[in-house]
């Protein structure tokens, strides 16, 4: 179990009281959690590795310092605060380079991604949405989605693991646990 842990990333919570309890584990943890992701959106974005563990180090720093000063709050995902956190410090870099060469060309490409956090954010809370929806559906349906979506067991295994007669019967439930689902998702 500890050692699932040790390689997966931590819950931001963990993170966070990590941070206050000055864990070397949680440092090292976030270092290692979030930074492909960072890397993929330097290299993107006209940058080599070197420029992301630079704007990298600097992102955990304003995270650190923020967790440390005790006015830290947490609106959205970590890894969203992170990612926007060093988006705002590659784009920073980048136009202060533009300027050098006065070139804006380059900071131009760079621009497009500004949406990108707002759309990571709207994921984050679809997908929270979509987990309340899921625990107020009730059973079977919560059990036929999560096995057919999640778990990609066929038609034929559910029908057999709740004992339809057959396979129409249990695409007619799913279909219906479906639509269920979806009234669910909005209203919420």
């Amino acid at each position: 179990m500890s050692n699932k842990l040790s390689s997966s990333v931590p819950t931001d919570r963990e993170v966070v009281l990590g941070i206050l309890n000055n864990s070397e584990e949680a440092l090292n943890k976030l270092y290692t959690g979030y930074f492909p992701m960072i890397l993929q959106f330097i290299l993107n974005n006209n940058g080599n590795e070197d420029d992301a563990k630079d704007v990298y180090q600097e992102g955990i720093i304003v995270l650190y310092n923020k967790i440390k000063g005790g006015n830290f709050e947490l609106s959205s995902k970590l890894k969203t605060y992170i990612y926007s956190v060093c988006r705002r410090i590659w784009l920073k870099k980048l136009s202060q380079q533009s300027r050098k060469s006065n070139d804006l060309s380059d900071f131009e490409d760079v621009i497009a991604v500004e949406t990108d956090v707002e759309q990571h954010e709207e994921k984050d809370q679809q997908f929270e949405k979509m987990q309340s929806a899921l625990l107020h559906l009730g059973e079977p349906c919560k059990t036929i989605i999560q096995d057919f979506y999640i778990n990609n067991l066929s038609m034929q295994e559910i029908c057999e693991k709740f004992g339809y007669t057959n396979t129409d019967n249990a695409k007619t439930q799913k279909y219906k646990c479906l639509q269920r689902l979806k009234k669910l998702f909005f209203q919420s």
